[in-house]
């Protein structure tokens, strides 16, 4: 009896054919997103960001290995892309604000259940993003962006990347002290 259980369960789980819509309360992000940067998209009318994600701001800049000057907004941009036309993602709004609407998103890869925002973190093209405070607003993509920085994964390679949420954070020192 027990043998014919496991085989039946087994028989179902190879049988079973993975989900191809995305689970309620979720929308596919596709390839049909307008990218405005390696973190936020435009769909359907509305703005998006992925939760927690800082990608790199564009116009600034980074010295590949080869010399040149590169933008690395540009390169976070391209990864994203990438991501999602290779992975498929599918996206949960998580809340609204000043327009935008944060999510958090997933892809099916190698069988297993992966955040993109980890993915794009541990890859080193996006970090974690910061609060007004400077703490992190997910500590999980701290902890990824850390072990990216060890492993000097993605832009992490370059010396000359600078985190974006401290150059966000610096600019906004600045403009605080300008209004006094």
């Amino acid at each position: 009896m027990i043998r014919m259980r496991l085989f039946l369960a087994m028989a179902i789980f190879i049988t079973t054919e993975p989900t191809i819509a995305a689970p309620a309360g979720y929308f596919d992000l596709d390839t049909g997103a307008a990218l405005q940067s390696g973190d936020a998209w435009t769909a359907n009318g509305e703005r998006y960001r992925l939760y927690g994600v800082q990608a790199c701001l564009r116009g600034t800049t980074f010295t590949n290995k080869a010399g040149k000057i590169q933008d690395c907004g540009d390169a976070s941009l391209s990864v994203l892309a990438a991501f999602i036309k290779d992975t498929h993602p599918s996206c949960a709004p998580i809340a609204r604000a000043a327009g935008v609407i944060y999510v958090v998103c997933f892809a099916i890869v190698a069988g297993e259940r992966l955040d993109l925002a980890t993915m794009l973190i541990s890859e080193g093209y996006a970090f974690a993003a910061l609060d007004a405070k400077g703490i992190p607003v997910n500590p999980a993509y701290a902890v990824a962006e850390q072990q990216a920085r060890a492993r000097k994964a993605g832009l992490w390679q370059f010396p000359d990347v600078r985190h974006p949420s401290i150059l966000l954070g610096r600019a906004a020192t600045d403009h605080q002290e300008k209004v006094r």
